[in-house]
């Protein structure tokens, strides 16, 4: 199998939501479904620098603190991946989607009605369950 590291941001605000993004349909990979923002480690970067740039570039987002909530492993057409999924508190600058179909806000429950992929709903899930801390 080959390895790809990945990256993913979940920014929240204060009500507890979460912003995702609605992948195109004809996506490489998981066309249609919503998932984070994020994308793939460049060689000589490190999972951080990717997800700041990662932010830039799909959302025009600069990023202040990500923080690592969660590595991810997982297979998707034969192919092994490691996904660092970094969290980080919204602070309500604008947000230019640049990448994808759409993107919405939905609290964590909400989310089970939208088409994901079982180990972004497990982030998901235990998002929700850190919020009630």
């Amino acid at each position: 199998m080959q390895l790809n590291d990945t990256t993913a941001i979940i920014l929240t605000d204060n009500l507890h939501r979460i912003l995702l993004q609605h992948r195109t349909d004809d996506a490489p990979t998981f066309p249609g479904h919503w998932s984070f923002f994020g994308g793939g480690v460049e060689p000589g970067e490190t999972p951080t620098q990717a997800v700041i740039r990662e932010a830039a570039e799909e959302l025009s987002y600069a990023l202040q603190n990500p923080r690592l909530l969660t590595t991810k492993r997982f297979v998707h057409q034969g192919h092994d991946y490691t996904q660092f999924v970094f969290v980080e508190r919204y602070d309500g600058r604008d947000l230019v989607l640049g990448e994808g179909q759409g993107m919405g806000w939905f609290l964590p429950w909400e989310t089970d009605r939208l088409l994901m992929i079982r180990h972004a709903r497990e982030v998901v899930k235990a998002l929700e369950a850190s919020f009630a801390l």
